[in-house]
């Protein structure tokens, strides 16, 4: 039986993803911070866990380890957002956003890189058309996309000669918290509720896409028509996405 882990698996994507998983006979361990709103079943073992506190994330990868001395694939999936202006966003904030988005992830990866490579496994990082393009009021939260990526990218041609690959899917606007807009005094928000979204995609819809690019085994997965349509534009003219950006999200 093949083993995953998702990180962030208690939000819609994530559990979206681990449907999928287990829809092909996968065993998934999903950490979240909250878990209680997830059922335990044979091919579903939540585990709660802050993955920016190194305890708990030491305990919860040693349990999930001993349960799957391989592990097939890593979804890192757990993230935040952050929405407003730099000129508001304090310092504080802007690390906060990249200790989740970002820190957790690499240090997810250093935990679970051995149970990885004895698989020949993958990494699969949920980055976002922020990680490869500007996004509009998000600048601390594109910057933590663009960071995740760049790390990826470049474990990728570490981890080859171990049969590992690397893999990164990057959705637009994926519909998980529609009418849940509340954010903390610092901006931070749940993704998938911003309110200035462009043709938002269902969770199921969204992990469909990136389950296929993963069996494509393809390095960069676009997700649904905007992610494609700003990759390919990306790579055209990146002047031109910016002007896009800006009047489609900003209103300029």
């Amino acid at each position: 039986m093949k083993s995953a882990v998702i990180s962030g698996g208690a939000g819609g994507l994530g559990r979206a993803l681990a449907k999928g998983l287990q829809d092909r006979g996968w065993r998934t361990f999903l950490l979240d911070l909250d878990i209680s709103g997830l059922q335990s079943t044979a091919l579903q073992i939540p585990i709660a866990c802050d993955l920016t506190d190194p305890a708990q994330l030491d305990a919860a990868t040693r349990a999930i380890i001993a349960a799957s001395p391989n592990i097939d694939l890593v979804i890192y999936n757990a993230g935040v957002t952050q929405i407003g202006a730099f000129s508001d966003l304090t310092e504080a904030a802007h690390r906060r956003v990249f200790e989740i988005n970002y820190f957790s992830a690499v240090a997810l990866a250093r935990a679970l890189l051995d149970p990885v490579r004895k698989a020949g496994g993958t990494h699969l990082a949920i980055s976002s058309v922020a990680g490869f393009a500007p996004l509009y009021h998000r600048t601390a939260y594109a910057a933590s996309k663009h960071a995740l990526e760049g790390f990826f990218k470049s474990l990728r041609s570490e981890e080859a000669p171990f049969g590992v690959r690397c893999q990164i899917a990057a959705p637009s606007f994926v519909a998980t918290n529609v009418g849940r807009p509340e954010r903390q005094p610092d901006g931070l928000a749940r993704p998938g509720s911003a309110p200035d979204g462009v043709d938002l995609m269902t969770p199921e819809d969204a992990a469909s896409d990136i389950l296929r690019g993963m069996d494509r085994a393809a390095p960069m997965i676009p997700v649904g028509r905007v992610a494609r349509l700003a990759w390919w534009i990306n790579g055209l003219s990146p002047r031109l996405l910016q002007r896009l950006m800006d009047r489609n999200i900003r209103g300029a």
